[in-house]
Formats: C-alpha cells, sequence, structure tokens
C-alpha cells in the first residue's frame, strides 16, 4: 500500500483544483501547468530529472482519462458533440497517441521533451493573449485527411500529455466547424486522446523499477487520482465563474503563468 505524506496529498489536490478551476474557466487542458508542477514535485522527492519531466508528462496525460469524461457528459447534454467527427478522427489518435507514447517518449532523453515542452507552452502563453480565433474558410478533409489530423494530433498531445484541444479546436474551427461545437467535440476527443496516450505510456515503461512508491513505469498513480478527483471537482466551479468574471482579462493572466513555466522548464532543460 502506498503511503503519501499529508503535504503531498495537500499539493496535489491543490494542483488539481488549479487545473480544474482553469479548464471549466477559459476552456484549456490541465497539461500545460500540470507537467511543469508534477515534474518538479517529483524532483523534490528524490527522482532523477529526465525520468521526472517524463513521469510529469505521462502522469498529467492519464489524468485526462477521467477529467475528459465530466466534460465530455457536460458538452453531450448541451447537444455540442459532432459523434460523427469524433469517429472518424479517433482511429488517427488511436494510432498517434500509442506510438508516441509508446516510443518517442521512452526514447528521447528528458531534457528534450522538457525543451519541446517550453516550447509548447510558449506558443500557448501567445495563444492566451492573443484572443481571435482562427479564421473559418476550409473544408473538412476525407475520411483519410481525418485520420491523418488525428494521428499528428494523438501524437503531439501524447508527447506533451495533454488533452489535444489546443490543436483539434483550431483544427475544427479553420474547417468552418462553429466554435461551440468545435470545443465541444475536443472535449470527446479527449478521451481517446488519454486513452491512447496511457495505454503507449505503460507499454513504454512497464518494465522501469518504480521511481518512488506509486509509480508504475511513466505513471505516478497517486498524482493520476488525487489530481484528477480535484480538478473534477473544480471543473464546473470554474465554468459557473466564466460568466461572472472579465475572462479576457484572465487569459492574459493566465499567459503570463505559462510563459513562466515555459521558462522553467526550457531552464530545467539547459540544467539537466
Amino acid at each position: 500500500m502506498v503511503e503519501l505524506s499529508l503535504l503531498l496529498v495537500l499539493e496535489l489536490l491543490l494542483l488539481g483544483a488549479v487545473v480544474g478551476f482553469m479548464a471549466g474557466l477559459l476552456g484549456i487542458g490541465g497539461g500545460m501547468m500540470m507537467v511543469p508542477v508534477m515534474t518538479l514535485l517529483l524532483m523534490h522527492r528524490g527522482v532523477e530529472p529526465g525520468l521526472a519531466v517524463k513521469m510529469g508528462i505521462a502522469t498529467s496525460g492519464a489524468s485526462i482519462v477521467f477529467t475528459s469524461v465530466s466534460s465530455l457528459l457536460a458538452h453531450r447534454r448541451l447537444g455540442a458533440v459532432r459523434w460523427p467527427l469524433v469517429l472518424a478522427l479517433t482511429p488517427g489518435i488511436a494510432l498517434g497517441g500509442v506510438i508516441s507514447g509508446a516510443s518517442v517518449l521512452s526514447v528521447v532523453r528528458g531534457h528534450w521533451l522538457a525543451l519541446a515542452f517550453a516550447g509548447f507552452n510558449a506558443v500557448m502563453a501567445w495563444r492566451m493573449w492573443r484572443v481571435a480565433p482562427p479564421a473559418a474558410g476550409h473544408a473538412l478533409p476525407g475520411r483519410a485527411g481525418l485520420v491523418g489530423a488525428g494521428a499528428g494530433i494523438g501524437f503531439i498531445s501524447a508527447l506533451v500529455g495533454a488533452g489535444g484541444a489546443f490543436l483539434s479546436v483550431p483544427f475544427m474551427t479553420r474547417c468552418s466547424v462553429p466554435l461551440r461545437e468545435a470545443v465541444g467535440t475536443s472535449a470527446a476527443l479527449g478521451f481517446p486522446i488519454a486513452l491512447a496516450s496511457s495505454v503507449g505510456y505503460v507499454a513504454g515503461s512497464w518494465s522501469l523499477p518504480p521511481a518512488l512508491p506509486g509509480a508504475f513505469g511513466y505513471l505516478y498513480l497517486p498524482g493520476i487520482l488525487v489530481v484528477a478527483a480535484a480538478s473534477v471537482l473544480m471543473a464546473p466551479v470554474g465554468a459557473r465563474t466564466a460568466h461572472r468574471m472579465p475572462v479576457g482579462r484572465l487569459r492574459r493572466i493566465f499567459g503570463l503563468l505559462l510563459g513562466v513555466l515555459a521558462c522553467y522548464m526550457a531552464w530545467q532543460a539547459f540544467t539537466n
């Protein structure tokens, strides 16, 4: 049985609460915040920096298996999910997520992953400041094109431990899918992305000795469960708050936070 210190439980609960609240408030996934913070928590408990980055990515990606369900159900009730589009993108997502989680994450060194994640967070910080949505003007591609797009979304999402909304929503809106339906469909895609990524993470690391109690390969199981529980509870609070606060200003504040986290991950990449 895994024993967790009270401090670690409180840290994981706080992380999950913030991740869930921001997801509900701004409609973003938790990987942008969870990966660097989880990496820091694991390093403070003796995990080697390169492995801590991989575990942070995998733990973040796997937690979305749980957190995506509440978001999916909420958007389904609102009738905002294009299920035929979900079914068309899922095969590619599954392929890309498994390949990335099983091979790339285990082969690429931790400091390169940290650098890639820093770049990812920097781009997302810029997008938080650039409020204008991407312009429409294209039609959705055919079945083969959707499988290819899904593979790219799944591959990159697994690589950074994210739910894929940062790629799938712009892709769909550029293909003339209304923003409301793009967000709802992206929420539905979060579950297969996280599931495929998790299968890949397990396949690529099942033989590794536990880095600390509660670890299974790249997955830190207490982190997944505690963060998921807190984020699921706080996401509806964030959604309700979005109707009462100036979200545009909050997006910019969050963008600054992402910029700081990007600098932190870049510093980790160059110093470890």
